[in-house]
């Protein structure tokens, strides 16, 4: 099951009453519980020699905790990282900036790349609007939920 699908299955269980969902195939398993909706993906493989990657999904509910730090204006609405990985605002060191603040965002525009798991994943804005704060540094770690950019819709 690659990544993108996971999102998917993510989206479909916030937007039902679904409280839990398990996925089993050849590549590993994958459980997606709803709980005071929030989303924890858990992930197992399916054999037992790498029991490290059991323990970093675990971390997921911790990363949430974070989010509700920033004190964030009523209006703007904020674009979360949707995994862990490392945050990069240019396509490639050469490309211009992504986003910036003062960009003007619409749905699908693409503002930043999440690397995770040596694939670079485009993140892309679910809100039409001009960016107000880059809350991220280019090049940095960055935990599921974590808010990436503060966003005046429009």
């Amino acid at each position: 099951m690659d990544l993108k699908q996971i999102h998917d299955l993510i989206k479909v269980v916030n937007k039902s009453n679904i409280g839990e969902i398990s996925i089993e195939d050849k590549d590993g398993k994958v459980t997606i519980k709803q709980k005071e909706d929030k989303i924890t993906v858990s992930s197992a493989p399916v054999y037992a020699a790498a029991p490290a990657t059991v323990a970093a999904p675990s971390a997921a509910p911790v990363a949430s905790a974070p989010a509700s730090a920033p004190a964030v204006a009523d209006n703007l609405i904020t674009i979360k990282s949707p995994m862990i990985g490392t945050f990069y605002r240019r396509a490639a060191p050469d490309k211009p900036l992504m986003a910036e603040e003062g960009t003007e965002v619409s749905e699908g525009k693409v503002v930043c790349i999440i690397e995770a798991m040596k694939l670079f994943n485009e993140i892309e804005s679910e809100v039409k609007g001009t960016i107000v704060k880059v809350l991220v540094e280019d090049a940095s770690p960055v935990e599921y939920d974590q808010p990436l950019f503060l966003v005046q819709p429009a």
